[in-house]
């Protein structure tokens, strides 16, 4: 038999600051405001950072695949490798295997930026950490893999057996 779903908040009391996703995405928020000011000077968005690391570091060679690692729909990534193209960092190859098919390729200034990323990245990231002992992180980081799974759990039933509303 699984655990029981907890009733840890309740319509009566729910208040949306007080919740645990609240404070979830005012972190992912206030983050994704530093590592924009840290680019800014590389000419680079927010949301324009990610697809630059993913050509450079995970072996993504096509906007589908890019799309789908980035988590976006295929429409915003066109218009975002549209943007990055634009910008002198992104290059859109034809396949000689398929002519069906076009590559991604990061240009040299796009490589060279992508490659000072992971520097901005940790740098964000370990000062939001400030205070924090390693066995802190290891726990927090741990606890959070759980509720990701949870969320991905309840996600992934079939229509009608999720959350009721």
């Amino acid at each position: 038999m699984s655990d029981p779903t907890p009733t840890f908040y309740r319509p009566e009391t729910y208040r949306p600051e007080d919740t645990v996703a609240y404070r979830m995405r005012r972190i992912t928020l206030a983050l994704a405001a530093q590592v924009e000011h840290a680019l800014e000077p590389c000419g680079l968005t927010n949301a324009q950072w990610i697809p630059l690391f993913k050509l450079r570091y995970a072996g993504v060679t096509t906007a589908a695949e890019l799309a789908r690692e980035s988590l976006l729909d295929a429409g915003s990534m066109t218009r975002m490798l549209d943007r990055l193209e634009a910008k002198g960092f992104v290059r859109r190859v034809r396949s000689l295997e398929d002519r069906r098919v076009v590559k991604l390729d990061l240009t040299d200034e796009g490589r060279e930026t992508a490659e000072k990323i992971p520097a901005v990245l940790c740098q964000v990231q370990n000062a939001s950490l400030r205070g924090f002992e390693r066995a802190e992180l290891d726990l927090l980081a741990g606890l959070l893999d759980r509720m990701l799974g949870n969320a991905q759990a309840v996600q992934a039933q079939p229509e009608g057996t999720g959350v009721q509303t």
